[in-house]
């Protein structure tokens, strides 16, 4: 029966719970993680420089790429023997880890991929800031504002709405995290360690046939995001400038 499911997965089943936490601690740091570094990056890329439209392409071109292609090319970068990590690590006295098979650098190391990801998020902070007017800044300019106090008082509260929409689709991404940990850490990973809810609820519906089990477990993570979501919402009013 339904009901029985969702009492399975909460009381009998550890492993699904674990699975919760896993998912709940990639969020945690990956969304904060990709918000603050794709800010810095559009940031840096609204200058206006020489070749500047050839460094937003850059950026952006790796977030169009499959994931399963970038995954692969992850395993490679950072297999403990011959991936360019651990050989640019080697050239200056380090011995790095087995990142992908170590219950300690594993989760990291997903981290670490999902920041590939951020120049879609990029572009949409590059629009914010071409909607910033320029009469803010130039009025704090006369005022004897430096860059920081400008980036402080004026880009970042007037970009907030932007910042909001993209932590949104972020939280939402991060809970259906699926595709690195199923090709760069099979199975969940050392120790369980990966093992998204996303990645239990697949091989329990598809290596287990069991359907049920995991259309319970899809409804837990549908309320699960829709919780954390509702948070970020309620706290919009907080730090959200409506005036813009």
């Amino acid at each position: 029966m339904g009901g029985a499911n969702y009492r399975a997965l909460l009381q009998d089943d550890p492993l699904f719970l674990h699975s919760l936490w896993v998912t709940l601690r990639f969020a945690l740091v990956s969304v904060p993680l990709a918000t603050a570094v794709a800010l810095i990056l559009a940031l840096l890329l609204n200058q206006r420089v020489w070749g500047i439209s050839l460094f937003r392409a850059v950026v952006y071109l790796p977030s169009i790429l499959p994931a399963v292609a970038t995954s692969i090319v992850f395993v490679w970068l950072l297999n403990p023997e011959t991936g360019l990590v651990n050989l640019a690590l080697k050239r200056i006295g380090v011995v790095g880890p087995d990142y992908l098979h170590d219950a300690r650098w594993a989760p990291w190391a997903l981290v670490f991929m999902s920041l590939w990801g951020v120049g879609g998020a990029v572009v949409i902070y590059l629009a914010g800031l071409k909607d910033v007017p320029v009469s803010l800044y130039e009025a704090a300019t006369m005022d004897g504002a430096g860059a920081w106090q400008r980036t402080r008082r004026i880009t970042l509260p007037m970009l907030t709405p932007v910042v909001f929409f993209n932590v949104t689709m972020a939280t939402i991404g991060a809970f259906q995290a699926f595709t690195e940990s199923y090709i760069a850490t099979p199975g969940g990973g050392p120790e369980d360690s990966t093992l998204y809810v996303a990645v239990y609820l697949w091989k329990r519906a598809w290596k287990y046939l069991d359907l049920g089990y995991a259309s319970a477990m899809a409804w837990m993570l549908f309320a699960l995001t829709a919780g954390a979501l509702a948070l970020l919402f309620a706290s919009q009013k907080r730090w959200v400038n409506s005036d813009r």
